[in-house]
């Protein structure tokens, strides 16, 4: 937490040092998330579930070039279903997540930017917690408690406010159990840029 504290405070103060230059902006930015795990045992069909983010990104311009580190808390979770037995079982992953992106601004117009950008994105696990079920064929315990992953998307400015849509797939197994999983998830968020 500390160091989140300190990153947050250096990215106003290099913002304060750029004001007049408008090379670095800061922001706030929310949202919500489609995730799940996707599992390599053929017994099981994955499924989705709906959670939120909240956090901070800082703009570094270079032209129609950008560099964008990213800081926010993000819920994310999937849902396992038994085709075999049947039964389902729901999980909840709470994590700090850190992106660093390099985009493109592939439409500059008065009104509106349109911008694409990727980059990787380091996931912290703060919490893991699953639903109580009398079988438990995935264990949340397994998850490690940080991974690396990639996003992509498309972004849009308009005025203060950035919108965007991106996709995030985790690099590898994030499990240290006997499966192989991977986490997949869709991201939408709107910002406000100072």
């Amino acid at each position: 937490m500390k160091k989140s504290l300190l990153l947050i405070v250096f990215l106003f103060a290099l913002q304060f040092g750029y004001a007049k230059s408008d090379r670095v902006n800061l922001g706030l930015k929310a949202g919500f998330n489609t995730s799940k795990i996707k599992t390599d045992y053929e017994q099981f069909n994955d499924g989705s579930v709906n959670n939120f983010l909240v956090g901070a990104f800082a703009r570094i311009n270079m032209n129609r070039v950008y560099f964008q580190p990213e800081l926010y808390f993000t819920s994310k979770g999937g849902e396992l279903k038994d085709v075999e037995a049947g039964g389902t079982e729901s999980f909840d992953l709470s994590s700090i997540d850190i992106p660093i992106l390099l985009g493109a601004k592939i439409i500059e117009k008065k009104m509106y930017t349109v911008r694409i950008d990727a980059g990787p994105v380091m996931s912290f696990i703060t919490k893991k917690s699953e639903t109580d079920s009398d079988e438990t064929f995935f264990d949340v315990d397994d998850l490690k408690d940080s991974y690396m992953g990639i996003q992509y998307g498309v972004g849009v400015d308009m005025w203060i406010l950035s919108l965007d849509a991106r996709i995030e797939n985790s690099f590898g197994d994030f499990s240290d159990g006997s499966g192989k999983e991977k986490s997949k998830s869709f991201l939408f968020t709107l910002g406000i840029r100072f």
